[in-house]
């Protein structure tokens, strides 16, 4: 009896995941074709991988920023950041330029759909040599740091000057303010 036991605890240890599996955990989105996907690579300057325009700095963060894995010596592009918006992840990777970091994220699209295109990643956590992982959502801290007069409540959209200016003089279907009143009026 004592010997079932523990052939039957052997199958059920063999069943569980790696420690590196339970470790790759990330909430996806729900997108077709999404995969979790965890793995450690380069931070690089994508125009410079392609093209060989390569100023110092990964371009002082002006620059897409790309993820060069080192298990398959693939060029990852980045999309976005955790937060919802598709913002990039240029804010959270640009401080780890030219080092190697790991990632957790989730790869969009599936090889059949996209006929040799690349996957996109979304970059949900980052790990640098050594270090602790860390939210990849610095973007919406750099925002409001480069925009202090955006005060008050909500999302940053809803308090960026930029964005305010832009429905004041277009209105939010960007047809005009009259436009707006209009739409209002027959659809609610």
């Amino acid at each position: 009896m004592k010997s079932i036991a523990i052939a039957i605890a052997a199958l059920a240890f063999s069943a569980l995941p790696a420690a590196a599996d339970e470790e790759c955990t990330v909430k996806g989105w729900g997108l077709s074709g999404e995969e979790t996907a965890c793995f450690s690579a380069k931070v690089v300057d994508l125009l410079c991988e392609v093209t060989g325009d390569c100023p110092e700095d990964c371009g002082d963060g002006k620059r897409q920023l790309g993820l060069l894995r080192e298990d398959t010596g693939k060029l990852v592009y980045p999309q976005k950041n955790i937060q919802a918006a598709f913002n990039g992840p240029v804010v959270d990777l640009y401080p780890h330029c030219g080092t190697t970091i790991d990632v957790k994220g989730s790869l969009v699209g599936d090889e059949e759909t996209l006929k040799g295109a690349a996957q996109l990643f979304h970059l949900h956590q980052l790990r640098p040599e050594g270090g602790e992982w860390k939210k990849a959502n610095d973007w919406v801290k750099a925002w409001e740091k480069a925009n202090p007069d955006a005060k008050g409540k909500g999302p940053w959209f809803r308090r960026s000057p930029r964005i305010k200016a832009e429905i004041e003089e277009g209105g939010y279907l960007g047809y005009g303010p009259e436009e707006d009143v209009e739409f209002i009026k027959d659809w609610y």
